[in-house]
C-alpha cells in the first residue's frame, strides 16, 4: 500500500474544448477550464495514442536494447524495445506485436510494470511489460525504424546505464527500473 491517494474528480469544470491541429493520430487541442471561484485558466493538450514499452528478460539474465535516430531530439536514444497502440488495441496485444517487430522476439511469460504518463500535457499513457521465456522469430521492423540496431547485454548493465544517465528515453528508464525491481535487482 501507499500513502500516496489521488481525488478522481478535477478541481474545475471544462468550459470549453477546441482542436486546433490534427495530423494523423496526433491533435493539438487548447481547453478552458472555470475554477469554483469563477476564474478561468487554459491548457493545452496534445492528444496521442498510447504506447508500449518491453523490457525482454532472456534466461541468461541479458535484455535487449534498441538505438534508432529520434528526429525531434537530434540524435539517437537507446531504448527498451516499444511501440504506439492502434486505435482500439489491447495493450498487451500491442507489446506482443512490438517486441515480435523491434527485436524479434517472441515472449510466452509477461508481466505488466504498471502504466506511466510521460508528460502532464499529452493525453497517451506508456503501458510497461516485463516480457520472458523468449524465442526468436524474424525481425521486421517499420519503414521509419530502418536505421534501428539492436543490442544484447545483461540487464543489470542495462539498469546501470539508465540510471546513470546513458539512457535517457524515459518510458525505457522507467521500465528498465521497474523490471530489475520485480526481478530483485533493485
Amino acid at each position: 500500500m501507499t500513502a500516496l491517494d489521488h481525488d478522481p474528480k478535477p478541481p474545475y469544470q471544462v468550459a470549453a474544448s477546441e482542436e486546433l491541429v490534427r495530423d494523423g493520430n496526433l491533435a493539438l487541442r487548447r481547453d478552458r477550464v472555470r475554477w469554483p471561484d469563477g476564474s478561468e485558466a487554459g491548457f493545452r493538450v496534445v492528444d496521442a495514442p498510447s504506447s508500449v514499452f518491453m523490457v525482454p528478460v532472456h534466461q541468461d539474465g541479458t535484455t535487449v536494447l534498441v538505438r534508432q535516430w529520434r528526429h525531434a531530439w537530434g540524435h539517437t536514444a537507446w531504448e527498451v524495445p516499444a511501440g504506439t497502440l492502434e486505435a482500439g488495441e489491447d495493450p498487451l496485444a500491442g507489446a506482443q506485436r512490438e517486441l515480435e517487430e523491434e527485436a524479434g522476439l517472441v515472449a510466452r511469460r509477461w508481466t505488466s510494470l504498471g502504466v506511466t504518463h510521460g508528460t502532464a500535457i499529452v493525453t497517451g499513457s506508456q503501458h510497461l511489460y516485463l516480457a520472458r521465456d523468449l524465442s526468436r522469430v524474424h525481425r521486421a521492423p517499420e519503414a521509419y525504424e530502418r536505421d534501428m540496431i539492436m543490442r544484447e547485454l545483461p540487464l543489470g548493465e542495462a539498469v546501470d546505464d539508465a540510471l546513470r544517465g546513458e539512457i535517457q528515453h524515459a518510458g525505457s528508464v522507467t521500465a528498465l527500473a521497474r523490471a530489475a525491481r520485480m526481478l530483485g535487482l533493485l
